[in-house]
């Protein structure tokens, strides 16, 4: 299969900074990403506040909860249903993201890369607002639907990378982008727990972090408008916002989504070599976070019950995870050649096989510490050099749609996974749970032989 057209390196003068353009983008990220994840450790006490409210929303959710821990054989602990009632939540999240992320990417296409991510900040902004004065559970959740609709700033990111003229700072400005998610999700959670342990008398103990969430919000929108350059010149954008749409079912439906249907359908559409392989790298994007997202979510539940790990323990394993990836993303992943991405990801997948397999077999704490450091390792490689792959495919003006579609992939698997990954631990047990997920990571890297690419010059 032939690879897409590669632009040539912009000469001085003609374009932003690629140096200046990775930092803006990597600073407005981790803000963002500092800011969301704020709430994670405060989920299952937000989620015991509420159950004690008689919520009637909130009690239809948690029936339908318990009703699926009961089919499934998950044992009457009051922690386990937590983290199923929050993975529901994340699931509904994840859908939102899955709606969201190619159409905004359709939306900056027509707009620019800096609008439309403004746009986003302000819908971030409306979230915590409502966070910070959730009364009831319909506020909270009408929040998390306002914040995962909004969350289609992460594509946009993936998308002014892709805009970047030469293959080394599209593959670089990636890894910063996984950096910024490692170091967000490592200390975010940190922040949020501390600000809702330090709560003033008579004050709930939520409404520190949201207003902090707020305020960093209101930061980043400040930092973007600011600092952040445009990187679509209008020449290149699409010529009206229809085209952008052009097709909505195209953005909305999972078939038309595999097969990038709304690239297709353009004028300035890739060739179908190169649509092929956009398809390939798609559906392996998928399968990987699918696999990955349910085993990752499990790892609470197998914790829990094989070494007795409280909430602080869980964070100190989390916060250990997400150094470990920060230090491979932002000192090996950035510094994978240009054509190698292919041999890179396969390597890290393969890696994930005896990870997995080890973590759903430790018998103590030496075999299970082995497991996370090797996930740990490979995990830090796979999504920012696929996101960078496909950051080479289509035209300027599909750079949008084209990243919006692949983080759209990825927000079903992170809907769909966790749910079937728990159906099947609770089923079958954690060793034969994990060591299926496992074996299972075979397919993308059998997938992955069919993508052909050629050695790419700047």
């Amino acid at each position: 299969m032939a690879t897409p057209n590669v632009e040539t390196e912009t000469q001085p003068g003609s374009g932003p900074s690629s140096r200046r353009v990775i930092t803006v983008v990597f600073l407005a990220l981790l803000i963002d990403l500092l800011g969301f994840t704020l709430i994670l450790p405060l989920f299952p006490t937000i989620l015991d506040h509420y159950s004690r409210t008689n919520d009637n929303l909130y009690q239809t959710l948690q029936n339908a909860v318990d009703w699926f821990a009961s089919a499934i054989g998950v044992p009457q602990e009051r922690k386990y249903h937590s983290v199923l009632f929050g993975g529901l939540i994340g699931s509904i999240f994840s859908l939102l993201q899955f709606i969201s992320s190619p159409l905004t990417g359709a939306l900056s296409d027509y707009l620019g890369r800096r609008k439309a991510l403004l746009i986003t900040a302000v819908g971030l902004m409306a979230s915590y607002a409502l966070w910070a004065v959730s009364s009831s559970f319909e506020i909270f959740l009408l929040s998390r639907v306002v914040g995962g609709l909004s969350k289609g700033n992460v594509s946009l990111c993936t998308a002014i990378i892709a805009d970047l003229p030469s293959l080394k700072s599209r593959s670089k400005g990636m890894a910063m982008i996984g950096v910024a998610f490692s170091l967000g999700f490592t200390v975010g959670p940190m922040v949020g727990a501390y600000f809702a342990m330090n709560t003033a008398a008579g004050e709930l103990f939520y409404v520190r972090p949201a207003l902090l969430a707020l305020l960093l919000s209101g930061a980043d929108l400040i930092f973007i408008f600011l600092l952040l350059p445009e990187t679509l010149p209008k020449e290149n954008r699409v010529s009206s916002v229809t085209v952008g749409f052009q097709g909505a079912s195209d953005l909305l439906s999972p078939v038309a989504l595999f097969n990038f249907s709304a690239v297709a359908r353009r004028k300035d559409s890739s060739s179908t070599h190169s649509l092929g392989n956009l398809r390939i790298l798609g559906l392996v994007y998928f399968l990987y976070l699918f696999l990955f997202s349910g085993l990752e979510y499990t790892l609470s539940f197998l914790t829990h019950q094989r070494f007795q790990f409280n909430s602080m323990q869980q964070g100190k394993m989390f916060f250990f995870i997400g150094i470990t990836m920060a230090v491979i993303q932002g000192g090996y992943a950035r510094r994978i050649k240009p054509g190698t991405e292919i041999q890179a990801v396969k390597r890290a997948i393969v890696l994930l096989i005896p990870a997995f397999m080890l973590i759903g077999w430790a018998n103590n704490m030496v075999v299970l510490a082995i497991g996370l450091l090797i996930y740990s390792l490979a995990a830090a490689i796979v999504v920012p050099c696929i996101s960078s792959l496909v950051s080479a495919y289509g035209s300027a003006s599909q750079k949008g749609i084209v990243m919006g579609i692949l983080r759209s992939l990825g927000a079903l698997a992170r809907a769909v996974g966790p749910v079937l990954s728990a159906t099947l631990y609770w089923l079958v047990g954690a060793e034969v749970c994990f060591t299926i997920c496992a074996v299972f990571f075979l397919v993308p890297v059998l997938y992955l032989r069919k993508v052909k690419v050629q050695d790419k010059e700047e």
